[in-house]
């Protein structure tokens, strides 16, 4: 069993900003040398998520139209009245899609769907500095 550790850092702009990581995470597995196992995909932050999709203009606006309908950014949140600020609704988005993801490594590559690109989402209420690292776990 082998592991490896990379991490990457982004600008993002905040407000559902989602940007395609897929290419930077298969790099890392190619480096890894690992053939078969797992990759962790983890993002640093609370306002901030992981997932797949398919990373095209439609599907972009169908996910931020979603959210806005699930954790609306202008809704009354008890965590804006907690803390002064208006972040709440960022908070929540981040909780219901997670800031960490495991895929399957096949053969050395991702095992990833053929319209299947990883994303970080930044949800907060403006530009951030991002740290995402992925981790790669087992044969070499």
């Amino acid at each position: 069993m082998a592991a490896y550790q990379k991490s990457f850092r982004l600008s993002t702009r905040g407000n559902c900003h989602v940007i395609e990581i897929h290419r930077q995470v298969e790099q890392i597995v190619r480096e890894s040398g690992i053939r078969t196992g797992i990759a962790n995909v983890s993002a640093r932050g609370s306002t901030v998520g992981v997932t797949t999709l398919e990373y095209e203009p439609g599907c972009l606006a169908d996910l931020r139209r979603a959210l806005d309908q699930i954790a609306p950014p202008t809704s009354d949140y008890a965590h804006n009245a907690r803390w002064g600020d208006n972040n709440g609704y960022s908070h929540l988005r981040s909780a219901l899609i997670g800031t960490a993801k495991s895929y399957p490594v096949i053969e050395g590559r991702l095992g990833t769907g053929t319209w299947q690109q990883i994303v970080l989402c930044d949800f907060d209420d403006g530009p951030r500095e991002r740290e995402i690292t992925v981790t790669v776990v087992g044969e070499p």
